[in-house]
């Protein structure tokens, strides 16, 4: 299967210092992508230097949004406008320098046979740099428990740099989906895989942000543990229902 346009959607929100590099460098690594900036009405003005980017830049759009609504739905509007304006390929990537753009071309040649990448941590040639012990045994946890709780034979199930087909997309988001950090990548992951669409996972080097704040919360990841639990207990109940 071959790729179309690549659109590489990225949500911002306080990433004045970060945003102009991280554009640069996705630009010098797949010059024909196209990049989106989700602001969700920046307070540091990242939605200001989104909109002079995009005005230098011809690859560069911008979408605003009235205030700080989560990564989910972030992510949805952006997906919304990969179908507005006719993209084949839709890319969840961070701001802040942890998802390296130079990366990018392996999830890419890779979604020439898969209908969702995942660019992963914990496959073998995977990595974090900078993460205290406690956050990697958070995150290692968390995708355990989604493996164990959901049947999903993926090792980073919560990760989110990935790549997608947005026909595939398009078939997911005409279900409900949970708009809320890990909830939302696990939710999008495993409804594909259930669906029987290829999912693949690349290995990658992941790096903590070295400017701005992290937008990760005890509450988000509680959250998602719990969500995966209820989802997990609702589909074994409707599997024996069917059985």
């Amino acid at each position: 299967m071959s790729l179309g346009p690549v659109l590489v959607i990225v949500p911002t929100y306080n990433e004045r210092e970060n945003l102009d590099l991280i554009a640069g460098r996705l630009h010098a690594a797949v010059p024909a992508a196209h990049l989106l900036v989700v602001d969700d009405n920046s307070p540091d003005g990242t939605g200001k230097i989104a909109d002079e980017l995009a005005e230098r830049e011809d690859w560069v759009h911008v979408l605003h949004r009235s205030g700080k609504q989560g990564l989910g739905a972030a992510y949805v509007a952006g997906f919304g406008w990969a179908k507005e304006h006719g993209y084949d390929v839709v890319v969840e990537m961070d701001a802040d320098g942890s998802h390296a753009p130079e990366q990018l071309p392996r999830l890419l040649a890779a979604l020439e046979n898969a209908d969702l990448v995942l660019g992963s941590r914990w496959v073998d040639g995977g990595e974090v740099v900078n993460w205290p012990k406690s956050r990697e045994i958070l995150s290692r946890g968390g995708n355990l428990w989604t493996r164990l709780a959901l049947g999903l034979p993926l090792r980073d199930a919560t990760g989110g740099f990935r790549a997608y087909r947005r026909a595939v997309l398009e078939e997911v988001l005409a279900r409900d989906v949970a708009s809320q950090g890990y909830c939302f990548q696990v939710d999008l992951a495993w409804q594909i895989w259930q669906a029987g669409h290829r999912v693949v996972e690349v290995p990658i080097t992941f790096v903590e942000r070295e400017r701005g704040e992290s937008k990760m919360s005890r509450a988000i990841v509680l959250e998602a543990l719990w969500r995966v639990t209820l989802w997990g207990i609702t589909s074994r109940r409707s599997r024996r229902r069917l059985s």
